[in-house]
């Protein structure tokens, strides 16, 4: 059995408030979790400029049109690196944004003359391409270290479950995050990705916490879909890859614009 990637601590300037969230069962000083879960791409880490550069390397080395901006290529990620790659073969033959955004829009691949295959090899360069220059452009959001330190200086344990390969999770979480979270899971063969419920449950277990004591955190509507499947609760961000009306046209009932809001959904206030 895989067990998530354990890491270690650190501390903060928010603190715990009675009134800062109306859910009536918040007493001060207790936190209203005991674990907080986190997607990466999008929520707590900016890495649309990286994966803009690195999706148009690996489209040009296939002789496909290649100078997509962010904006665009943003919506053809965060379904699993096959899904990933085909929406942006389909991007590249001219598939319209709207039918991209959406994880249940099926790509058909068929139509725009593409196949498995090509799908394959524009893989085989994007990976160990993006493996290597993932870190050049990656900043974490406003306020998410300063966030993740005050979670843990409160005790609440924190992990991040992400569909981008466990290899480049890990690098990216030790580079911008050394010592802030308890485990890491990302994409690999011996788990099913989001949004199945596997990872969150993996890492629940080996962090010996109840479902009804954890919140899933995510830019977009796989991880809507990935709290629901996994029975936890969800609060999702609008700084990322999905904006917000698109999020509460796919469920989502508990939004951040911001880390202050965030800490707020959590029970937190700024100290």
């Amino acid at each position: 059995m895989e067990m998530a990637v354990k890491l270690a601590h650190k501390s903060v300037p928010y603190k715990l408030t009675r009134a800062s969230h109306p859910r009536s069962h918040l007493i001060k000083g207790v936190p209203m979790y005991q674990a907080v879960l986190f997607d990466m791409d999008g929520t707590i880490l900016d890495t649309i400029t990286d994966l803009t550069i690195c999706t148009n390397y690996a489209l040009s080395q296939l002789g496909k049109p290649h100078e997509f901006p962010a904006e665009l290529v943003k919506l053809c990620y965060g379904c699993g690196i096959e899904a990933d790659m085909q929406k942006a073969l389909a991007m590249a033959a001219g598939c319209a944004g709207e039918d991209l955004e959406y994880v249940e829009n099926p790509t058909p691949l068929s139509s725009y003359g593409l196949t498995a295959q090509d799908t394959a090899r524009l893989q085989s360069i994007f990976v160990p391409y993006y493996s290597a220059h993932c870190h050049l452009h990656t900043t974490p959001y406003d306020g998410i270290p300063a966030l993740l330190s005050a979670l843990r200086k409160r005790g609440i344990r924190t992990a991040v479950a992400s569909n981008k390969d466990e290899a480049d999770v890990a690098k990216l979480a030790a580079m911008h995050f050394p010592g802030l979270f308890d485990a890491i899971m990302g994409n690999s063969p011996a788990i099913h990705r989001k949004p199945a419920p596997d990872m969150l449950d993996r890492i629940l277990h080996d962090l010996s916490i109840p479902k009804e004591q954890a919140v899933y955190i995510g830019d977009s509507e796989v991880d809507i879909e990935t709290a629901k499947n996994a029975g936890l609760a969800c609060i999702s961000v609008t700084w990322g890859f999905r904006n917000k009306s698109f999020l509460a046209r796919h469920g989502a009932t508990r939004i951040a614009k911001n880390a202050t809001e965030l800490a707020m959904e959590l029970g937190m206030r700024e100290s």
